[in-house]
């Protein structure tokens, strides 16, 4: 029986084979997992300095390092807050009253949703101001005056879809107005009762409605505190009234900002004897910006190290390390930290002037008795050697901000203060006058150059300061002026009314166009000027004016914007901006990570590598596919040629073996 048995372990013999030809491709993979690892270490990278630059945001900010604080010794009378521009210091307070809103109450009605009047077009109009005089018995005045705040007269239209007493309120209320109304259901048998409740506390803001149209809507809300009075009083507006450091104090609201430079107290209740307000320095918050300065600056510093040093415990160094853009970083980093910062007002330039040094390990450090000298003797220089800062050595001259400007000391010169538009009635206005409706009452306007046409109130006025009045409410009252928030200022001397606008510079202007009451009013030939824009320089080069706001146009200073706030013309001081280490380290930052930054461009490089390495890789795969086929094909036909021979070799064996005189017999 012949043996035709293969010889040959094909499967063995080329998987042994493609084993050496798939070397490459090991490799490839090698070189690829390398550069993984760096892309990770890299992105390690990116989210340490995005920590930073989040970090450096909320220290990027002035009011981090000149924070005060202000606080009462007894908290249920009042509380209160300060800001930077505060002086530390202690205050006495005593609150006599708190300001509190006029609210009034209509007459009852049968139902709240049935019409009122006929529903002809009705215009209710709400003027604000004070109650002079008189007497207030059973919710209604006898013999008092009202003298309107001159912010403006607002409107609202009553017709058929809405002369229910729910749809006067909600016309109310939708129309915001100052005035908030609700209905009230007593029990009686007229329950439902429109309450309204003026928005704004204090005295200045008492409420007269006039209404124009249907009798009906007249008889439910005219009232005239000093006429005719449909609504009562309930609660009578009043100031706060209160005495600090002994200086008696009224104001219209319970909070007030306007008292204390840089403090905003919240009255709470009337006081029995006197408490203390304490305003100090901040200094524990300042102290703790700057150790979270600290922090996020050796958090960033660890990461770089970490990821660029050498282990000499395992000998073995770190996927980073000498990697040229890691130390560039570094290199930067240190270059920023160590060097002074440029613009600052005082004596302190660089960090080691508030006590933060570099330690033996790279690390930075807060040394905290040279931090409170800094802050005991610098307070108000520290904001600067962090932050974006700009500080006048005028205190009529502002810093409105900076774009691309360099830091520095500059000079700043005003050659012409922004003035506001106005017009001076020629003439002089005889009092008492009588305004009559259809009359002498229409007085036509242009305010920066928005037309606006009002009617004044009929009635007669005694005296020249009642009419300006009058007719700052009704002008600053046009919603065509009000909604772009343009408004006037109306003052009488002598008898001579002047209108000036409220706003500075070029576009500022009043003009008296017409209108039948021009000429009762002594302003049928008035004289109007207009504002002008602030000019000068800043640092020696041209700037551009808007308004007060004076802009360098040119030179380090280009983008640095101050605001003059009057004073005179000529030399008016120095503008000192300065950007701290938080403002240079976040732009350095930002530029790291920006799309065409240096991070950015290496993670390119090492995505291309890994893209070209995969390419490679499946061509070399495709090949090799080719190759086993190619040796299994060969094998295979030397394993049957092989067969083939042991079946011969086994055929002559026996045909030999049965010879005559054979020996294998």
């Amino acid at each position: 029986m012949l043996n035709s048995t293969s010889s040959l372990d094909v499967n063995s013999i080329v998987r042994q084979l493609m084993t050496v030809e798939q070397q490459p491709i090991t490799k490839l993979s090698s070189k690829e997992a390398g550069y993984q690892a760096k892309l990770s270490a890299y992105g390690s990278v990116k989210g340490a300095v995005s920590g930073f630059q989040t970090a450096l945001q909320g220290l990027n900010s002035a009011s981090k390092f000149q924070t005060l604080t202000a606080t009462a010794s007894d908290t249920s009378v009042f509380s209160a807050s300060a800001t930077s521009i505060a002086v530390a210091g202690t205050y006495s307070m005593e609150v006599t009253s708190l300001a509190q809103a006029q609210k009034l109450v209509a007459n009852g009605q049968i139902s709240s949703t049935a019409a009122i009047g006929s529903g002809a077009a009705t215009t209710v109009t709400f003027d604000f101001g004070t109650i002079s005089g008189g007497t207030l018995t059973n919710g209604a005045y006898s013999g008092a005056s009202f003298a309107s705040n001159g912010n403006g007269t607002r409107s609202i239209t009553l017709d058929s879809s809405n002369n229910s007493l729910q749809g006067i309120r909600d016309a109310i209320n939708a129309a915001k107005i100052g005035v908030t109304a609700t209905i009230i259901n007593d029990g009686s048998g007229t329950p439902y009762r429109l309450a309204l409740s003026s928005d704004n506390q204090g005295i200045s803001n008492s409420i007269k409605i006039s209404v124009s149209g249907d009798a009906a809507i007249d008889s439910l809300l005219g009232h005239d505190p000093a006429g005719t009075q449909t609504l009562s009083e309930s609660v009578s507006a009043q100031n706060a009234n209160f005495k600090i450091n002994g200086v008696a104090v009224s104001k219209s609201s319970n909070s007030v900002s306007d008292v204390v430079q840089g403090v905003t107290l919240n009255l709470n209740k009337v006081t029995t004897s006197p408490t203390t307000l304490t305003v100090a320095r901040d200094t524990n918050t300042i102290s703790n910006s700057i150790s979270g300065f600290v922090k996020a600056y050796n958090d960033l510093a660890t990461t770089l190290k970490n990821v660029s040093a050498y282990d000499a415990a395992n000998q073995r160094g770190a996927i980073l390390q000498g990697d040229a853009t890691v130390r560039s970083l570094q290199t930067q980093l240190r270059g920023i930290i160590g060097s002074s910062v440029a613009g600052t007002p005082g004596n302190l330039t660089t960090l080691s002037s508030v006590g933060v040094a570099f330690q033996k390990d790279g690390s930075l450090a807060v040394n905290q008795p040279r931090l409170t000298d800094a802050m005991n003797n610098n307070f108000d220089d520290i904001a600067s050697l962090f932050a974006s800062v700009g500080k006048s050595t005028d205190s009529l001259v502002g810093f409105n901000g900076a774009s691309s400007s360099k830091p520095g000391n500059y000079a700043v010169n005003v050659t012409q203060i922004a003035t506001q538009g106005k017009s001076v009635g020629a003439n002089t206005v005889a009092t008492p006058l009588n305004i009559v409706s259809g009359n002498n009452d229409v007085l036509d306007v242009v305010v920066n150059g928005i037309n606006a046409s009002i009617t004044l109130s009929p009635g007669t006025y005694s005296s020249a300061q009642a009419l300006a009045t009058e007719m700052q409410a009704k002008i600053n009252g046009v919603n065509a002026l009000s909604n772009l928030s343009i408004a006037v200022a109306i003052a009488e001397n002598a008898g001579k009314f002047t209108l000036t606008s409220l706003k500075y510079g070029a576009t500022s202007s009043v003009s008296i166009t017409g209108g039948s009451a021009a000429l009762s009013l002594g302003l049928n030939s008035s004289t109007p000027t207009d504002g002008v824009d602030v000019a000068g320089s800043i640092g020696g080069a041209s700037a551009t004016g808007s308004g007060q706001l004076l802009s360098a146009a040119s030179g380090d200073a280009q983008g640095l914007g101050i605001f003059i706030n009057g004073g005179t013309t000529g030399d008016r001081g120095v503008l000192n901006y300065s950007q701290g280490y938080a403002s240079s380290l976040s732009k350095w930052a930002t530029s790291i990570l920006d799309t065409d930054g240096l991070l950015a461009a290496r993670t390119e490089g090492i995505g291309r590598s890994i893209t070209d390495i995969g390419k490679r890789r499946t061509e070399m795969e495709a090949r090799l596919i080719n190759i086993e086929k190619r040796y299994r094909a060969q094998f295979t036909a030397l394993d049957t040629m092989l067969s083939s021979m042991n079946s011969t070799s086994a055929f002559l064996t026996q045909q030999l073996d049965n010879l005559p005189g054979s020996s294998r017999r």
